[in-house]
């Protein structure tokens, strides 16, 4: 059982989801917090990693570490996020059991279910058909390491459990344009936008695309929830029930911004995904759920978007 003094190992602790469960577990008087940034520790090294391990021995594993990022990343650098993902994500896990560590959540996302699956998506959709080729790498490796902890609970007893968000934002997200998800480039488009007094910026596609986005704070709430709590499956579905057009969440952002510009659209460019509505009743037969307003959150996150450009 976990405790407050109990050894608690952040992998990704720099990230946007990783610094949000450090933020609670904190603000929860969880004391015993193990933090290793890059140059301290290389994930993709097994070798370093179970010395880590075995050196730290903490209760508990987040693995909230990834290499992450956009259509346009995803569709240039598709070696780089199968290998590195699957690296990450294997040694910490198998590493877990090798160093006698029986639990631990491992994030994925929304990505490794079907491209045309039914909507609500539910877990057991996982693996029923082809994947979203623009990003397939990326959920091929978030896969497999589903199916690792599914693996290690069936054969070794240990209580990994895979939490799958949907699309995730909130203050210390990734703002840069060559690698960052939807949401958080549409904030720094409008933004840019606005500043340089231009009457219009670009968005890929149609626009037409519908997204759920949860705010991180509440993926990081999830976390703690489940940190604490024994469950039945290995993998539980993450999300909002929020879910807009992306020209909708632009809409939005230009209100909040008050910016009157207008969107040119470059259909030239992938939509990816038409739909991707996470069914999350299994988390909330457990007893979690979203608490954050959409319009709060946003302005939240470009509150601290703008401190951190100014």
């Amino acid at each position: 059982m976990i405790k407050h003094n109990s050894k608690i190992f952040i992998a990704g602790h720099k990230g946007l989801v990783g610094s949000a469960i450090l933020r609670k577990l904190r603000k929860k008087g969880y004391k015993n917090l193990i933090v290793a940034d890059r140059k301290k520790l290389d994930l993709t090294d097994q070798a370093k990693v179970i010395k880590f391990l075995k050196s730290k021995k903490p209760d508990f594993i987040f693995i909230a570490a990834a290499k992450v990022g956009g259509i346009f990343y995803n569709l240039k650098h598709k070696a780089d996020f199968i290998t590195e993902n699957i690296q990450i994500q294997t040694n910490l896990i198998h590493g877990a059991f090798k160093c006698g560590i029986k639990e631990l959540i491992f994030l994925g996302s929304s990505c490794v279910y079907p491209k045309n699956c039914k909507q609500p998506i539910k877990e057991s959709y996982l693996l029923s058909s082809q994947l979203e080729k623009t990003n397939e790498p990326y959920a091929v490796a978030k896969i497999a390491g589903i199916k690792m902890c599914e693996s290690y609970n069936n054969q070794y007893k240990t209580n990994f459990i895979s939490l799958m968000p949907c699309n995730t934002f909130g203050p210390n997200d990734n703002y840069n344009l060559n690698t960052s998800h939807f949401l958080p480039a549409l904030i720094r488009k409008i933004y840019e936008a606005k500043k340089k007094n231009k009457n219009y910026f670009v968005l890929w596609g149609s626009g037409k695309p519908l997204r759920e986005v949860i705010y991180v704070d509440d993926l990081a709430d999830a976390c703690l929830f489940f940190l604490k709590k024994k469950v039945n499956h290995s993998i539980i579905n993450i999300g909002s029930n929020v879910e807009l057009s992306i020209k909708s969440y632009a809409d939005l952002i230009k209100k909040i911004f008050k910016y009157n510009g207008y969107i040119k659209f470059d259909k030239s460019k992938p939509d990816g995904t038409f739909r991707k509505k996470l069914d999350i009743s299994l988390a909330r037969r457990y007893g979690w759920k979203p608490k954050t307003k959409l319009v709060e959150a946003l302005k939240k996150t470009i509150e601290n978007f703008i401190k951190q450009n100014n």
